[in-house]
This record gives structure tokens, sequence and C-alpha cells, in this order.
């Protein structure tokens, strides 16, 4: 996916790489980059720095650093009067070895807030007054193909837990409906398009059996995407209904994600070539198109056995 709209953009930058920002960091920006994780990588960093200074060195107002040897982790932290403070560790990892990732930082007040590959990832508080951040670092094993300082969106919206771009103009926008009584449908507006993603947060009842989630096409029985966990059995079922028959289903997955009586939020992608999945912050599927023109694509139905609590579209 392409950058579009950015205040600033490195391109193909090489690494170790150092550029200013330009005009320091804001509330309400983003940084974005796009790049692949080699298959002989131990660890790569993303540092906003105040200044690019080695000797001494310049403060760090927030250090990224996956590492993905023996336990693979998350490892955030600041570096002041060249001294590391307290590490904030998660051990999830949702960067793979040989894949490609979108890393989004979203730039708040008093945090920032870090999705990859769509999905919420984590929060890292201030400790190191924002208005010094001039500097993004990336260092260590990582392919990086475009990174970008995106502008504030419109200030009415409210940050969501999980980032993407919306019609490749990276505003965030929060499409939240009153009524989330299920069976519930919810409009895509235009469509979809590359880039944009589904929310859906609810809560599965204690004796559920099954719950789906439905991408239609408005005016047709046609369903592109069809998401189908079934509790009971432990089984989730991906399949596209087109031209009045269903085919082939999908159930391979490593393992089921959902459990009865439990909060989950899944987040669908859709990418150029398939919609990727994740639950609770970590990926499950991909899944190929088999409508080619997205833009069929506009409403969003969920059933079954679940309360809805929230459905963002952005």
């Amino acid at each position: 996916m392409s950058i579009s709209n950015p205040r600033q953009t490195f391109l193909n930058p090489v690494i170790p790489f150092a550029g200013t920002i330009l005009g320091g960091l804001l509330p309400g920006e983003m940084v974005l980059i796009q790049g692949s994780v080699p298959s002989n990588a131990d660890r790569f960093q993303v540092d906003f720095t105040c200044g690019s200074s080695m000797k001494p060195r310049a403060d760090v107002a927030f250090h990224f650093n996956p590492r993905f040897r023996k336990s693979p982790c998350i490892v955030c932290n600041t570096l002041q009067r060249e001294r590391w403070g307290r590490e904030e560790i998660l051990y999830q990892m949702p960067f793979t070895v040989g894949g490609t990732f979108e890393l989004i930082i979203l730039v708040l007040k008093d945090k920032f807030k870090v999705a990859v590959n769509g999905a919420h990832v984590l929060e890292f508080k201030h400790r190191v007054e924002l208005e010094r951040v001039d500097t993004l670092c990336i260092s260590g094993k990582i392919k990086v193909d475009a990174a970008g300082v995106l502008p504030p969106s419109s200030p009415s919206v409210s940050p969501a837990a999980s980032l993407t771009k919306q019609d490749s103009e990276m505003n965030l926008i929060n499409s939240s409906t009153g009524d989330l009584s299920v069976p519930f449908r919810g409009d895509l507006g235009k469509g979809l398009s590359v880039g944009r993603s589904i929310t859906i947060k609810a809560e599965s009842s204690h004796r559920a059996q099954s719950f789906g989630v439905n991408l239609r096409t408005a005016g047709s029985s046609d369903i592109a995407l069809h998401l189908n966990p079934r509790l009971k059995h432990r089984s989730f079922v991906r399949n596209s209904f087109l031209s009045e028959c269903w085919g082939p289903e999908e159930t391979k997955l490593d393992s089921f994600p959902f459990t009865t009586g439990q909060y989950f939020e899944m987040i669908i992608l859709c990418e150029s070539q398939h919609f990727r999945v994740a639950v609770n912050g970590l990926h499950q599927l991909d899944y190929k198109h088999r409508v080619k023109d997205l833009s069929r694509v506009n409403q969003v139905e969920v059933v079954g056995d679940i309360t809805l609590l929230d459905v963002k579209i952005l």
C-alpha cells in the first residue's frame, strides 16, 4: 500500500537510518513504517530521539525493540542522560520473520499507541517531553520500503484501538453505530477498498454454539467473506457465498481463539490480495479474495450467539 498525503516521507532508507522529523511530532500525528523482517533477523528497533548526537548519546523518548530469539517479545523503554529506564516488555510477537509488516505509531498527548498490520499491539506513556522529539531512527535486521509522518486527522475523531488506512488517506474514521442488536447490519459506505478495516468487539454467550460475521454485497445474497467460529466444535470456518452457491470451506488454523462467555476483539483488514483476520491482537488467518470488485462489498453483518459491544469501520 502506498503512503498518501504525508507531510514527510522517507523512501527506501538505508539501515541504520536517522532522519530529522521536520517540526517535531504533534499529538494526533501518525508515523507509518512499511517493510519486511529478514529471515535471519534477531531484532530491530525504532527510536524516537531528541537529536542525533552519538557522543553523548541523544535521549530516546520511545525505544521500540522487537526481539525474535529465545522468548520473542517487544521491549519498550526510554534513554535519558545515557541511562536506560525501566523496560516494558510485551511477550507477544505481531511481526513474522521473513514476512512483511505495516507499523503505525499514533502520537497522543500522553502516550504512543502502536498497531501492527491493523491490530493494536501496545501503548507507551511519555516519559520524555514530546516537544523534544525531532529524529526518527531505525536500526537492526529490518528492511524498510517507506516511512512517513502523517498529519493529524479531524480533531473530532477519537483515536481507535486499532489503526489502519481509510481510502489511502490515513484518516481515522469512527463509524460505531448506536443500535448493536444482533442480527446486526452496518453500512460500509462506498464499499471496501485496500487498507480499510472493520473492528468488532463482542462477548460470546456462556452457551454459545456459533456466530457469524459476513461481508456482503447489498442488493444481492452474495457474501464475499463468511467468518463462522463454531465454539462447540472449536472450528473456525471461512467461505464465500456467490451466485447462490457456497464455495470450498477453509478451516485450517493453528489454534482456536474464542471461548464461550468471553470478550473478544476481531479485526478484519482488507489487503490487495486477501483479508487478514486478527483476534485479540494476534493474527489468525488470511483469506484470498473471491470477489474481485471490492467496492461491491458494502455491508457488514453479525449474527449468532454473541452480544455486540462495538463496531468500528475505518
